[in-house]
């Protein structure tokens, strides 16, 4: 590497917010490995962002099949890759109310949105090589979500998933700070992604009213009285892996318009 050019990985590239990130990086000069399941889809954004640097990797990886990442590592090393970030966004649980659902599902969530994508985050941590007497760092960005930090009632099984991840988080801070690794979460609120403005356009429709009035009434309690922008998020994130959080590790920052009130 030259300069301040990095070497980021990027979990869930093609999606709303994964492309957002991915874009506002590559505007930087950083050079990216696209990670997402989809290999025709990474291929057409590795194209897209091809003007920023011509050496963005694309690499198809499903983070809940620990064989498939057994090979994206095997990937990464037959290219030599050193990595200076991680940005991790793990699968989501979907919503739900219930609050005790059978063990067969937990297993399976935590495979899926826990065990499998901490996998992916060892093997990118086994490919960092920070040296901080130098000024080099690396660093790790996990996107959750606000329950988190404030339990929601439909969303019962991201509750306890996502505050895993916080735990997890501020263990890896204390296990790997001394190597200058850090490792910080960011917790998104609504997220004006396509599939979440979807979801907002279709209850619009059963409400009988239009999205700007259900937009309106979504938001009233959030502070800044919006929704946050896969933009906004991108330029958090850029943030997280920057110079700026060199002083920073272990911390659970919101992004969710002042909606956690919490001291």
């Amino acid at each position: 590497m030259t300069g301040d050019v990095k070497t980021i990985l990027i979990t869930g590239a093609t999606g709303g917010i994964g492309r957002a990130v991915c874009r506002r990086l590559a505007a930087g000069g950083q050079r990216l490995i696209l990670a997402a399941r989809n290999q025709e889809r990474l291929d057409a954004l590795a194209r897209e962002l091809a003007n920023h640097h011509p050496r963005h990797i694309p690499l198809a990886v499903d983070m809940t099949d620990e064989s498939s990442i057994a090979r994206f590592g095997g990937a990464l090393d037959a290219q030599g890759i050193v990595l200076d970030g991680l940005v991790l966004m793990p699968p989501q649980a979907h919503s739900t109310n219930d609050a005790l659902p059978e063990s067969a599902a937990w297993r399976t969530l935590f495979q899926d949105c826990f065990i499998g994508p901490l996998e992916l985050l060892k093997t990118a941590v086994a490919r960092m090589r920070p040296d901080p007497e130098a000024g080099r760092r690396a660093k790790i960005v996990i996107i959750s979500g606000i329950s988190s930090a404030q339990v929601l009632g439909h969303y019962a099984t991201s509750n306890v998933l996502r505050c895993a991840w916080v735990g997890e988080a501020k263990t890896l801070a204390f296990a790997l700070g001394a190597r200058g690794i850090h490792v910080n979460t960011l917790s998104l609120g609504g997220t004006l992604s396509p599939w979440y403005r979807e979801g907002i356009e279709k209850r619009a429709a059963a409400a009988g009213i239009s999205y700007e009035q259900r937009l309106a009434e979504e938001t009233a309690n959030v502070p800044l009285g919006k929704y946050g922008e896969p933009s906004e998020v991108a330029v958090a994130v850029e943030g997280l892996l920057s110079a700026f959080s060199d002083h920073m590790t272990g911390l659970n920052i919101m992004h969710d318009g002042g909606f956690t009130r919490s001291y």
